[in-house]
Parts: structure tokens; sequence; C-alpha cells
């Protein structure tokens, strides 16, 4: 009997073993927060889609940038900067942080190049009418955000001169003008800026003008900001809720004063 009853015993215990396992291995299992999220539209990219524009903006940009930003850019240092336009930046999720400079790179490039990925202009004032040390032509700005060849010695960023000189001058297969490098380079130039020199995001001396308080395009910038995501918890201002979506990008007339910008 005792040996019937030891035995009972331990198999009872092994089958609530097995129950408590198979129990835990049905329990569900919480997915991994994600790190990145789409960024909304723009209003120059609301107003294109509605004329059937195609050239505006690519939502698989937002992984683009997404994907480059670094970590300083995702921590408080930053804070501060970008207060005016995401107010909870400090308490915001990853994915959310991420999605945030997502948008803000589309307005850049909306105010500085009307989302056109092709978009150049050669500047003509005397104070910017210099010769480009990659180049060495005029200095030309090209692309989503741009940029110019000479960034590719002070960022590190990926065009090649040699071979783009071979191709027509709005030809999309030019390294400057794809949109991953042009990017890229952006999110270097802007991690210098307030990283490395520790300058406000808004000042006269960013690299863009757009982002130079009283310069041409400011405000075309500022009106580009307007549908940050929810999350940032911005209240927009009734004067943003009254304007028209009609803007003209700072390409041909913006100013870029590249000695006081590196």
């Amino acid at each position: 009997m005792r040996r019937a009853s030891w035995f009972s015993i331990g198999l009872a215990f092994l089958l609530l073993t097995q129950s408590s396992r198979l129990d835990h291995s049905q329990s569900p299992v919480t997915p991994p927060q994600a790190q990145e999220k789409p960024a909304p539209p723009t209003p120059m990219a609301q107003q294109k889609a509605e004329l059937g524009d195609d050239e505006t903006w690519n939502p698989d940009w937002d992984k683009i940038i997404e994907d480059a930003l670094p970590s300083d850019l995702l921590s408080s240092k930053v804070s501060k900067d970008v207060k005016n336009f995401c107010p909870r930046f400090s308490s915001l999720q990853v994915a959310d942080k991420r999605a945030y400079w997502a948008y803000f790179f589309q307005a850049l490039a909306g105010a500085e190049a009307g989302l056109r990925t092709t978009a150049d202009v050669r500047h003509t004032e005397p104070e910017v009418a210099v010769v480009d040390g990659v180049s060495h032509r005029m200095v030309r700005s090209e692309g989503l955000l741009q940029l110019t060849y000479e960034d590719a010695d002070r960022y590190g960023c990926d065009f090649d001169w040699d071979g783009d000189r071979q191709l027509a001058e709005h030809d999309p297969d030019k390294t400057i003008l794809q949109p991953k490098n042009n990017l890229q380079c952006g999110v270097r130039i802007l991690t210098n800026q307030l990283i490395d020199r520790r300058k406000p995001l808004l000042t006269r001396s960013s690299y863009w003008s757009t982002l130079r308080p009283g310069w041409p395009g400011f405000s075309t910038f500022v009106k580009q900001m307007a549908n940050t995501p929810d999350a940032c918890g911005r209240i927009r201002p009734r004067h943003e809720q009254n304007t028209e979506t009609s803007w003209t990008p700072v390409s041909g007339t913006m100013t870029k004063s590249f000695v006081a910008s590196h």
C-alpha cells in the first residue's frame, strides 16, 4: 500500500508539473516594442497628393532616416532644441523619437527642395558663389536636402564626384541625388551641428538657411512642421491652422553661408 501511495503521489506531481509547463507555453507573449514608426505627411506632401504630383515624399525614406540616427539624436541632449516642435520629446518612446526626426527631415526637404530628389541650384550671390573644393566648379546645392560634393569630405557622405561628373545634371543615378545618400548625409550634418559643435537647431550659423530665423525659407520650414507626430504633444498655433497649404520651396532663391556654417 505504501508503494502504491508513493507511486500515486509521484504520478500526480508529474502530471501537475507537465500541466504547469503546458499552461506557461500557451501563455501570451508580449511582442517587443517597435523601434520604428512611419511619420505623418507634411502639409506640402498632402497638397502634392491632392494634386497628383508624383514628385513628393516617399514613406520608405522614413526608414532610411530612422536607421541612420545616432543615439545622441535620441537622447535628452537634443530635447531643448526640439521642444518648440516636439514638447514631449524627452518622455517619448524610441520609436516616436525616430518618427519625429523622420518628419523633421521631410519638412526640411520640403523647404529646401520642394520634396524633389533632383532639385539643384547654383548660387550667384557674391558671398556664397564660391568654388566647390571637390568638383572644382561653382558651388551647386543638390538633392532633397540641397547638399554639395564638399560634404563628402566634411562629413563623410557617400558622394562620388568622379562618377557623377559623367552623368547629366539631373540624372537620378548621381550619388548626390540618390535619396539614401542625400538623407544619410543630412543626418550626419545635423549631428555635427547639434552634438559635435553644440549649436542650437535654429541658429544663424546652421548649415541650412531654412533653419536660420529671419532667412529666406525659414517660414516655409516652420509651416512644414505643422503636422508633427501626435506623440509630440504640440499644439498647432492658430496662424498655422488658418494658413493655406501653398508654399514655394526656396531652391533657386535661398542663400547658404558656407563660411559660417562649416
